[in-house]
């Protein structure tokens, strides 16, 4: 069974126990491995410089003492015990918070919001009675803007330092697995090898990314497992063999103790410290994969226990050698005994790269749901798996990845800085992800606000000694994560920045109902067949490009929808809910607005779908019209152009429309009349399953049901509709040129003028993200002042 199988993942109320064990079993390899390869560098980056391993053990005891706590209090504690219950529809992370607080309070700076999209069934949540106290911190959200936005930036800190930890963490985990050669080599060749070994793995990591992990995922956790069990081992190893009692610097007495010794190097070396705890934010962001049972369960039972015995083991060799000749002697490798040093060698190397690539894999998602919300440039999105929900590969930002993970690799070629840059990302995001569930525990769960603060002082306390010990660090690699969030921080901000305001231009340029209607049926031009479509930000209105494109080319489709894709705060959107039809003007107009509405986990359809799924609920929308001419439960509320109506299923009562697929070299007719549900998904399986040579070159038609049930005027609707298709299609885009207005300040007019026009020019266009063919692509240009 795979976690991620289907295209819209919905968890079943009750699981049962095989299931729940299964999923327990991959996660091992998908959410622990960052976490679990932690022990290759912890001790390693503590002792690298603030303090040193001495005869007393009071050193190695303190920091064995702060990596218990620290791994009880955060990855135990707060994320299997709280954090992972603030999940959205099943789905975790940073923007699964982000989109809770957004759908309880007013506070998302999303275009395009309408009251409708609170009806989607992913939408509505059921939570205990809002609190006065709640009540008050959401009203002073609501109603200061300026919180708005910061809530936002914050949301993007915690994004751009996951983008750094993808950077980062490859980097450390494979240059530190093979820091296992150092013991086998002198000083100058492994000088010499280190290095050369880490970028190759590096290299071959990325280069394989455009063919994606379903192939191999199955053995990323019977890796994760036997590294488990083989740190496990040593360390039980290295308990009994070295010092049985080892046991006794769990209590927090000997962190007073390590803190009073070694004061402000104590607190500075917690930078290296805290790494033990990278990963753990995979836990809440791998959520969608998998269920809260099995990912707690693989925790408390395997990984938390394999962490605990593998430091322990650490701690306990330490305790009995104390000359220690250089940094690499205090390494994870040193305790390994020296018949089992390559085998463990192997493993650890297998490891570091099923932990790299999660994190990978994460960065790839987390940059998909920023687009999502226009959050970032336009990048290609390339879907690695029909079968397999989430897998995606993104181009340049993989070559991005690569390119910077090889320039800290070569720059740093030392774990100790490579730490202190991992550790100050790792940090950042458990702060924010601290301070959002704080909000969560207020706005969402409507719990009182003693509560919320109690949360955000015990664990933002923690988060924030660590944080300020990886801060000082600035200068030996600390550095690294902060340039990269400032660099990513701005063009993600631009980029939001430049897109509402170009939806804020067509918002206030948009044309009223009454002009349109003031032309006539014909529009004042002449209508050719087939259909067009114009894709719009509006929701309501007639965009300011469609007058800008008939008054210099007086000629348009028979038919004419105008597209509007938007992005809903919800991981999902059912596809019987997606498409939102009404329609434009009077009957004889033959003009429509679809809203074609995603979530931020949502996959886009390929346009041969998109189309044949658009014809259809267009002709379900004709029909459920003809049917429910009074006002009926399936429409909305009247919008500014007409009735809009939630189409996802044939009309109970009617018989669904026909339809076939053509070749160039034959046909074959499929009648749908007698399927349950009515979409274009169930011709394709039906098609590939006869004949997959037809499947891969499919042109679908249609044709009107024969019915005596339907109304004339329908039918010829339906029939011209049809005809149209048959036709062809075209693709409408606005070609928009944005500049900041004369009088605009400064600021933004470096912001809009250069920066924003600079990430338009150099990203992917419009038609390249919704996956239109050129041969079908017509771009209206258009200057937007703002």
């Amino acid at each position: 069974m795979d976690p991620e199988v289907g295209t819209h993942p919905q968890k079943a109320k009750v699981q049962s126990w095989r299931t729940v064990l299964t999923l327990a079993y991959q996660s091992l390899g998908v959410v622990y491995g960052d976490l679990s390869i932690s022990p290759l560098y912890v001790y390693k980056s503590t002792f690298a410089e603030d303090i040193q391993h001495s005869q007393t053990n009071e050193e190695i005891f303190g920091v064995l003492s702060f990596v218990f706590w620290t791994l009880t209090l955060v990855p135990l504690f707060k994320y299997v015990f709280i954090v992972l219950r603030a999940d959205d529809n099943g789905e975790g992370g940073t923007f699964a918070l982000y989109s809770l607080l957004c759908r309880h309070a007013n506070i998302s700076l999303l275009p395009n919001r309408q009251l409708v999209d609170e009806e989607v069934s992913t939408y509505k949540l059921e939570y205990p009675p809002e609190t006065k106290s709640g009540s008050r911190v959401k009203k002073i959200l609501e109603n200061h803007k300026n919180l708005h936005t910061a809530l936002l930036i914050v949301v993007l800190l915690g994004t751009c330092m996951v983008i750094g930890d993808g950077i980062l963490t490859p980097a450390i985990s494979v240059f530190s697995a093979v820091s296992g050669l150092e013991l086998s080599m002198t000083r100058e060749h492994h000088e010499y090898a280190v290095v050369p070994i880490t970028c190759f793995i590096l290299v071959c990591l990325f280069a394989l990314q455009h063919y994606g992990t379903h192939r191999v995922g199955s053995i990323f956790a019977p890796i994760i497992v036997a590294w488990l069990l083989c740190i496990s081992a040593l360390g039980l190893y290295n308990i009994i063999h070295w010092n049985p009692h080892v046991y006794r610097a769990l209590s927090p007495y000997y962190m007073y103790k390590f803190l009073r010794k070694t004061k402000k190097a104590g607190w500075m070396s917690l930078g290296g410290i805290l790494l033990c705890i990278t990963g753990s934010e995979a836990m809440f962001a791998d959520l969608g994969h998998f269920s809260h049972l099995s990912i707690k369960i693989a925790f408390t039972s395997i990984v938390y226990p394999a962490l605990i015995l593998a430091y322990m083991g650490q701690a306990a060799y330490l305790s009995k050698h104390h000359h220690m000749g250089n940094s690499y002697a205090i390494g994870f490798y040193v305790s390994v005994p020296e018949a089992v040093r390559w085998p463990v060698l192997g493993i650890a190397i297998l490891a570091a790269v099923v932990g790299s690539q999660a994190i990978i894999t994460g960065t790839f998602s987390i940059i998909n749901q920023s687009l999502a919300l226009g959050c970032f440039p336009r990048v290609k999105v390339v879907h690695t798996s029909d079968k397999i929900h989430g897998r995606i590969y993104i181009p340049e930002i993989n070559w991005i990845l690569m390119i910077l993970c090889l320039a800290v690799t070569i720059g740093f070629q030392d774990t100790k800085r490579m730490g202190n840059a991992s550790g100050l990302a790792v940090i950042s995001v458990m702060l924010v992800t601290t301070c959002l569930t704080s909000l969560v525990i207020i706005i969402c769960w409507h719990k009182s606000i003693l509560l919320a603060v109690c949360f955000l002082l015990f664990f933002g306390s923690i988060e924030a000694l660590y944080f300020s010990a990886s801060l000082i660090k600035f200068l030996e690699g600390a550095w690294v994560p902060i340039l990269l969030a400032l660099i990513f921080m701005t063009i993600m901000y631009v980029w939001h920045y430049g897109t509402i305001k170009k939806y804020n231009f067509d918002l206030q340029n948009k044309v009223s109902i009454k002009w349109l209607l003031s032309l006539g049926p014909s529009l004042g031009i002449v209508r050719v067949p087939g259909i067009g479509l114009m894709y719009t930000e509006l929701v309501t209105g007639i965009p300011a490009n469609f007058t800008h494109f008939v008054t210099n080319l007086p000629a348009f489709h028979q038919v004419l929808v105008f597209i509007c894709i938007k992005s809903v705060p919800v991981p999902y959107v059912p596809p019987e809910e997606r498409f939102l039809i009404g329609r434009v003007g009077p009957k004889e107009y033959r003009l429509y607005r679809c809203i074609v509405r995603y979530g931020y986990r949502d996959v886009h359809g390929d346009t041969d779908d998109f189309e044949d799924q658009l014809i259809l609920n267009l002709g379900e929308f004709i029909r459920s019209e003809a049917k429910h001419s009074c006002s009926s439960d399936n429409y909305s509320a009247d919008s500014a152009d007409g009735r809009m109506a939630v189409i996802g299923t044939p009309v109970q009562g009617l018989e669904s429309i026909l339809s076939y697929e053509t070749t160039e070299e034959s046909i074959q007719s499929v009648n749908l009349s007698h399927l349950p549900s009515q979409t274009i998904q169930s011709i394709q399986d039906l098609i590939e399953t006869d004949s997959p040579h037809l499947a891969r070159r499919r042109k679908v038609r249609f044709l009107l049901p024969s019915s005596p049930d339907i109304d004339s005027d329908v039918r010829d609707e339906l029939q011209e509709l049809f005809q149209a298709r048959e036709s062809g299609i075209a693709f409408i885009l606005g070609h928009s040129y944005v500049r900041a207005k004369n009088d605009s300040s400064f600021s933004k007019k470096i912001a809009i003028n250069c920066a924003y026009n600079f990430l338009r020019k150099n990203c992917r266009g419009p038609s390249v993200a919704l996956r239109i063919p050129h041969i079908s692509l017509l771009e209206v240009g258009m200057v937007y002042l703002v």
